[in-house]
This record gives C-alpha cells, structure tokens and sequence, in this order.
C-alpha cells in the first residue's frame, strides 16, 4: 500500500469518525444534557430519552442543596390522558423520581420541576417536554455488529467516493463492498435490532414511516444503482459520488427520527399511576 491510498484511507477514517459522532450527538433516543440556575444554584442534570428492558424509568439529579425539592409530571403521548404529578424524593445528594415502564414502542413526555423557598417553581426544560420511548433490551451480539457494519458502510462510502473524485481504479469493489455493509449492517441486523427493541423488523415504507428504515433503504438501492452504472461504464463516477451524497444526507437525518410509536388508543396497556 503506497503513501498515497495511506493518507486517503486517513482521510476516510476521519470523515466516517466526524459523522459517527456526528449520529451519537443527535437524535431523539440519547439522554438531554443541560444545567439551570435554582436561585444561586446551578443544577446540572441528564435527562433519559429512551429507556430499554424492563423495570420503571428512574430520574436522578444530583442537587446537593437540601432546600430543593421538586417533581416529575408526565403523561403518555400520544394521549388525552391528564398528566401525573410524582414528588421526587431526597435520597443524599440526589432528588430521585420515577416514571411507570410502558409497552414496547410506547411514548411518555415529562417534564421535571424544581423548587426553592422564595424561587419561582419552573421545569428544567421550558420550551417543551422531554419525550422518553420505551423498548425492548437489544442483545450485545446483535446491536454491536449492527452498529459496526453501519459505521464500516459509512468508512467505505467515503473510501469510494475519494476514489471516484480521484479517478483511481478501485471505484467499482469499493462501492461493492459499501452495498455489503449496508444490507447487513443496516437491513438485516437492523431489522432484529428492530425485532428485539419494537417487536417487528419493519416500520418503514410501506408499513409506515420510520425514517431509520426507509433511509436505510434509500441508501441501499442508491448504492446498487450506482454499483451497477460503473460496472457498465468505469468512467460513470459520478453515480458514485451521488450515491454517496445520498448517503450523507440521509445520515445526516436523526437516529430514530418518527421511529416506532405505540398507538395508546388501540391498545389497553396500563396508564401512568
């Protein structure tokens, strides 16, 4: 391997990195981390968003102060029900509440209220509620391949597609081996990710709108497309760096934006407490 395909293997390797990070800093499902000022105390908190296996969702703050207090309202979404107020109790330096486990794919928005004498009661997140979706307990064996074959295909699109901007020779197995990692990373692991979490392997079009499913799928038969056009004609590069381009925006979506949502009203699971 000479200099040259080192420094552009380098080159991908930190591209992939920037969008891997990119994906674990974004989306609905990872924990909302802020701080608010209590009076003349600054309370920093993380908030859960998702919630796998089984048992109740518990919430923790760290709040030293001990003239704080404060509770948890929640209610599922989507639903009409009146929200349930829950006191959050002292447990050290920690104020601790609870949110009732739910069904796979079933939704709860919260919101946390905190408390001082002579300060206004507010929530930690004034804009809008915290949303929580419960799931299933995904196993090691089956989440970590998944998420490995994801960022391997993210690797190889971008090898392939430098090799195509630098018409070198290698465009054709490159995307090959991007259609490889996407297929079994994203549609076969990500279908029993999807099994194991939701209790089906599909929720995208036409079962519905999951946009981790369809984008997955998108980039899959863009890929093929353009897998196809090369083998035909070498010199048709630019299928490859559309293909690519493809693959970053839909990468650029969320993980788990319009994911599976339990319809409350067509089942009889139990209501919050």
């Amino acid at each position: 391997m000479n200099m040259r395909t080192v420094s552009i293997w380098i080159v991908s390797v930190l591209i992939a990195s920037a969008a891997v990070i990119y994906q674990r800093r974004t989306g609905p499902t990872y924990p909302l981390r802020d701080s608010v000022a209590i009076g003349a105390t600054e309370v920093a908190f993380e908030l859960p968003r998702s919630h796998p296996g089984e048992g109740d969702q518990e919430i923790r703050l760290t709040v030293p102060n001990r003239e704080i207090s404060g509770f948890v309202e929640y209610a599922r979404e989507p639903s009409r029900e009146s929200p349930t107020q829950q006191p959050l109790r002292r447990d050290g330096d920690a104020l601790v509440g609870s949110i009732r486990h739910q069904p796979q794919a079933g939704k709860v928005k919260y919101q946390v209220f905190l408390n001082k004498p002579g300060v206004p009661t507010a929530p930690l997140t004034p804009k809008q509620p915290v949303t929580i979706r419960f799931r299933g307990d995904v196993p090691a064996y089956v989440l970590v391949p998944h998420i490995v074959g994801m960022v391997l295909a993210m690797l190889w699109a971008v090898r392939a597609v430098l090799e195509a901007l630098l018409k070198r020779r290698r465009v054709f197995e490159l995307s090959l081996h991007t259609i490889g990692f996407v297929a079994v990373g994203g549609i076969v692991l990500g279908a029993l990710v999807q099994k194991c979490a939701f209790g089906t392997y599909w929720t995208g079009w036409p079962l519905g709108h999951d946009l981790t499913d369809n984008k997955t799928a998108l980039a899959l038969l863009v890929w093929i497309l353009a897998a196809w056009r090369v083998r035909k004609n070498p010199g048709a590069r630019g299928w490859v760096i559309v293909a690519a381009l493809v693959m970053f925006a839909v990468w650029l979506i969320p993980h788990s934006v319009w994911g599976s949502e339990l319809d409350y009203a067509a089942t009889t699971g139990p209501a919050a407490p």
